[in-house]
C-alpha cells in the first residue's frame, strides 16, 4: 500500500472550505487504497504540542500540532515532527493543501527526503498571496519545484502557468456529495435526529410571504458581504424578504454588519444567521429553503458552497470571479453578474424572482445536472486517480 503525507492548515472539525475540501480529498484518497497521515495545525493546542494520532478511516491518521505565534517557529518545529514520522512511515509522496504554508513545507520536506510532492492551489493562495504582503518568491519557488500542481479551476491553472512557466497543471475540480446535496428532503432526512430537526421557514421565523435570499459559508469581504446587504435593502423596497446566512460572519467583519444595523435597523432584523453547521445534511436543508442563492464573490477559486447550492436545485446568482464562470452558464443553469456590476445585485434578484416558474425549474434542473455530470464525488475520484498515477507511478 502506498503511503501519502498530507499537510494542511485546516482539517475537520475546523471551519471553512479549506478544511472541508482537505477532509473530503483525504477520504476519497483512502478509498483508492492509499494510506494517509494528515499533519495539520491547531490554534487550540499549546505551541508545539503534538496530539496522539486520531484515526479517521482505517488507513488514515491525523496528527495535530499546536501553532506558535509566528510561522518562523511553527514551520521548523513541524519539520522536526515530519522528520520523526518519515523513518517509521516511509512516505511515497507529500501533498501540500494550499500553497502556503502547507504547499511550501510539503515541497521543501519532499525535496530534502528525495520524495515526490504535489501542491493544491485553492484560491486566495494565488489571488492574494502573490501580492504584498504575500511572499511572491516563495510562492513561485513552490510552484516551480513541486512535481505535480493541481488547481480547482482552469482560470487558476492559467494564472499558475503565468507565474511558474509550467504547462502541466492538473485541474482538480471541487466535488459535491450529490446524495446529501439533492433536490428533495427525502434523500437526506434519514440521518437527522431529534437534536437536528428538519429546517423549516417557521422555525427560523421566516414569514410565508418573505423571499429567502441565501448565502452559505463564512461571510466576509471576499465573499461580497456589502453587496449581499445592499441586495437585501433593494429587494425589501419592493417585497418582503430576508437574508439567510447558512454559516456565520467572520469575527473581523462583524463591524460591517453592526454598521448596517445602525443605518438599516428594520432591514437588519431580517438577517437570519444559523451559525456553523457541522452536519452537511442540515446545510442542504437550509439551502433548499432559499428562493435565490447569492455568491457575489470578489475573487474565488471554485466555491464549494455554490456547487452545493446548484446540486440542491437553487436558482443561483453569482459573480464572474475565478472559476465560477466555468460552472455557471448565464441564463441556462444560473445567472452571472460581472464583478464591476455587483452593486446591481438587488436588481438582478428582482429580475430572477420575476422569471416564470417553468423557466426557473428548467434552470435549477440544469444546475443540478451540471453538478452531477462534472462535480460529483465519482468524477473527483477519477481525477485523483490520474493525479496519483502521475505522482506515484505504478501505484495500482
Amino acid at each position: 500500500m502506498k503511503r501519502l503525507l498530507f499537510i494542511t492548515e485546516r482539517f475537520a472539525p475546523d471551519l471553512g472550505g479549506l478544511a472541508s475540501s482537505a477532509t473530503r480529498l483525504v477520504t476519497t484518497l483512502s478509498q483508492l487504497g492509499i494510506a494517509i497521515d494528515v499533519v495539520t495545525w491547531s490554534r487550540y493546542l499549546q505551541p508545539g504540542e503534538v496530539l496522539p494520532p486520531e484515526t479517521l478511516e482505517q488507513n488514515v491518521c491525523i496528527y495535530r500540532i499546536g501553532l506558535y505565534r509566528h510561522w518562523d517557529m511553527t514551520m521548523p518545529h513541524t519539520l522536526n515532527v515530519l522528520d520523526w514520522l518519515h523513518p517509521s512511515h516511509a512516505y511515497d509522496a507529500v501533498w501540500g493543501h494550499y500553497l502556503f504554508p502547507s504547499g511550501f513545507l510539503a515541497t521543501w520536506f519532499a525535496g530534502l527526503k528525495g520524495l515526490a510532492s504535489t501542491v493544491s492551489a485553492r484560491g486566495n493562495d494565488i489571488d492574494r498571496e502573490m501580492f504584498p504582503p504575500g511572499d511572491f518568491a516563495r510562492l513561485q519557488w513552490t510552484l516551480q519545484h513541486t512535481k505535480v500542481v493541481t488547481a480547482v479551476s482552469a482560470d487558476m491553472s492559467r494564472k499558475i502557468q503565468l507565474l511558474s512557466g509550467r504547462n502541466d497543471v492538473l485541474v482538480l475540480k471541487n466535488a459535491v456529495d450529490t446524495e446529501i446535496f439533492s433536490l428533495s428532503l427525502q434523500a437526506t432526512s434519514l440521518g437527522l435526529d431529534k437534536q437536528n430537526p428538519p429546517a423549516t421557514r417557521e422555525a427560523l421565523g421566516i414569514a410565508p410571504d418573505e423571499v429567502v435570499l441565501g448565502f452559505c459559508g463564512e461571510l466576509r469581504e471576499k465573499k461580497g458581504q456589502k453587496f449581499l446587504l445592499n441586495a437585501l435593502t433593494t429587494v425589501r423596497q419592493v417585497r418582503p424578504a430576508c437574508l439567510l446566512i447558512i454559516g456565520e460572519v467572520r469575527t473581523s467583519q462583524e463591524s460591517i454588519l453592526h454598521l448596517y444595523k445602525t443605518h438599516e435597523p428594520e432591514n437588519a432584523q431580517r438577517i437570519v444567521i444559523t451559525g456553523h453547521l457541522p452536519n452537511p445534511k442540515m446545510v442542504a436543508e437550509y439551502l433548499r429553503l432559499c428562493d435565490v442563492y447569492l455568491q457575489p464573490s470578489l475573487w474565488e477559486g471554485m466555491p464549494n458552497a455554490l456547487l452545493e447550492a446548484m446540486a440542491c436545485g437553487c436558482c443561483c446568482i453569482a459573480s464572474d470571479a475565478g472559476g465560477i464562470a466555468e460552472v455557471i452558464v448565464h441564463g441556462q443553469n444560473g445567472f452571472l453578474l460581472p464583478r464591476s456590476h455587483l452593486h446591481k445585485l438587488g436588481e438582478a434578484v428582482l429580475e430572477c424572482l420575476a422569471i416564470p416558474l417553468e423557466e426557473k425549474h428548467q434552470i435549477t434542473q440544469a444546475a443540478r445536472d451540471r453538478i452531477l455530470t462534472e462535480y460529483s464525488i465519482a468524477q473527483e475520484k477519477l481525477q485523483l486517480q490520474t493525479l496519483i498515477d502521475r505522482l506515484i507511478p505504478n501505484s495500482a
